[in-house]
Parts: structure tokens; C-alpha cells; sequence
């Protein structure tokens, strides 16, 4: 189904937010097909990237506080984050509850209050980031594609051209992000929340949610649906119509 078609359910609010290394930028493919079907579209960049390289002082805290800001104003948002971006989303949704009407996570999800991005990552991976910060500056450089492979990040779906492209405009990552945890509230199971699964399955997630494991835990709980988009981690340019598409049902379901 085209996203055009859903332009007759309704406008939607969209804020989309990206992951690590990227700005607003990153959603132009997807943000053009939701805007012609009809929608208001709000692509964020979070403080120290992109555009905003370089502001001082840049948190996890305070790119929740800045996403808040961003939704002041606007009213039944689907809010949507992608994969390092989810830690960012999370609480912004649960302080700023009264704008948010759905919450959607891109191959992420959220992280319990005092996890950081480095603490969900295995020991290993955990120190060769580390080391990376430390010979940049304190902030995290966008691997090679080699490498995010190494460390599961899917590069399927991208060819050579456009990863080049994408990692040419990519931002380090502010240390203060990659390192600090942000407030929680508790979990509102009035709010529907969407996991959009690229890079992983449905069937992966309801073990990692049996098992317990942080990051995943908290999506048991009956607000959560899961949708296949098989693809690797960056759908945004890997199948951004069919992003589009999704996130326009994901909308209509949320009017």
C-alpha cells in the first residue's frame, strides 16, 4: 500500500529523530512521501550533531530535555526514534505525555534509567568504543562498514555510494551521550508504542523480552505491536518508502 493512500485517514504529526551520527537529514527520503500523503512531518537534530556539532556540554539529559522542547506546541505526536535515538525518545514521551499519542522504535528500543548506551553493550565492544572515544576527543567517530558489521550493526540493503555518503555526513557522537543515562517515569501502558524490526526479528525480541534483558524488558507489556520491515539497520535509506509507509499506518492507527 502506497503512502498516498493514507493520506485520506487524516494528517499526521510525525517528529522523527535519528540515531547516532545523524541529523535531521537522514529522514529527507522518508520524510517527502509522508508529506506528500498529507502529514506534518518535524525531522529533529539532536544537540552536538550535524547542524548542532559542536554545542558544549551534551547529554543524553539533554537531548531528552531538547526533544521535549521540540514537542512543545504540537499536539497527538507519533514520536519515532531510531536505533541509539530510542534511549532519547522514551523519556521524552514520558515527560511530555500530553503531545505524544504514539511512540515508535525504529530497530531500538528504550533503556532502563541508569543504562547507558556503553552498559548495553557487551564487555568487548564496550571497550573497543571506549578506546575510539578516547583517541577522538571523548565523542564517538561513525565506524567503517566493516566494523558496524563486526559489531551487528546491519548494513544490508545500502550500496557502496550510499554508505559512503551517509558515513561522509555523519557527526561523532557526543561522549556525553554514549555514556550517560537519562530519567525514566514508569512505563504509561496508556501510550501505544510500535517497535519497527529491521535488523532483527519479532521472534528475537520476544526471547530478549523472556529473557529479561535490559532494553527490551519493558516491551512486554500489551501498549507494544511489532512490525517486520526486513532490512539492515538504516531503513531510513536502505527502504524509506516502505518506512514511510509503515509509519503512515502506524499514524492512521494512532488518529
Amino acid at each position: 500500500m502506497s503512502v498516498v493512500a493514507f493520506s485520506v485517514l487524516g494528517m499526521t504529526t510525525f517528529v522523527l529523530v535519528p540515531g547516532f551520527w545523524l541529523g535531521a537529514w537522514a529522514w529527507d527520503e522518508v520524510a517527502a512521501p509522508l508529506r506528500a500523503a498529507g502529514h506534518d512531518v518535524h525531522p529533529v537534530t539532536l544537540p552536538g550533531l550535524a547542524e548542532r556539532a559542536g554545542e558544549p556540554g551534551v547529554t543524553l539529559e539533554s537531548q531528552v530535555d531538547d526533544l521535549v522542547a521540540t514537542l512543545d506546541g504540537l499536539r497527538d505526536v507519533v514520536l519515532v526514534g531510531h536505533s541509539g535515538a530510542g534511549p532519547v525518545v522514551a523519556p521524552a514521551a514520558e515527560r511530555a505525555r500530553d503531545r505524544v499519542a504514539q511512540l515508535v522504535f525504529v530497530d531500538t528500543g528504550p533503556l532502563p534509567e541508569g543504562i547507558s548506551h556503553l552498559d548495553f553493550l557487551p564487555p568487548d565492544l564496550c571497550s573497543w568504543v571506549e578506546q575510539r572515544m578516547a583517541e577522538n576527543g571523548g565523542d564517538y567517530p561513525m565506524p567503517d562498514r566493516a566494523t558496524l558489521g563486526r559489531h551487528g550493526a546491519s548494513t544490508d540493503g545500502l550500496d557502496d555510494d550510499t554508505f559512503a555518503e551517509v558515513h561522509r555526513r555523519s557527526t561523532p557522537e557526543p561522549g556525553g551521550a554514549v555514556t550517560g543515562s537519562a530519567r525514566r517515569a514508569e512505563p504509561d501502558p496508556s501510550l501505544p508504542k510500535t517497535v519497527i524490526a529491521c535488523s532483527f526479528t519479532r521472534a528475537q525480541v520476544v526471547g530478549l523480552i523472556e529473557a529479561g534483558v535490559p532494553g527490551f524488558a519493558e516491551m512486554g507489556g500489551s501498549e507494544w505491536t511489532f512490525v517486520e520491515l526486513p532490512t539492515g539497520h538504516w531503513p531510513m535509506f536502505s527502504e524509506p518508502e516502505k518506512l514511510a509507509a509503515l509509519l503512515a499506518g502506524v499514524g492512521a492507527g494512532a488518529s
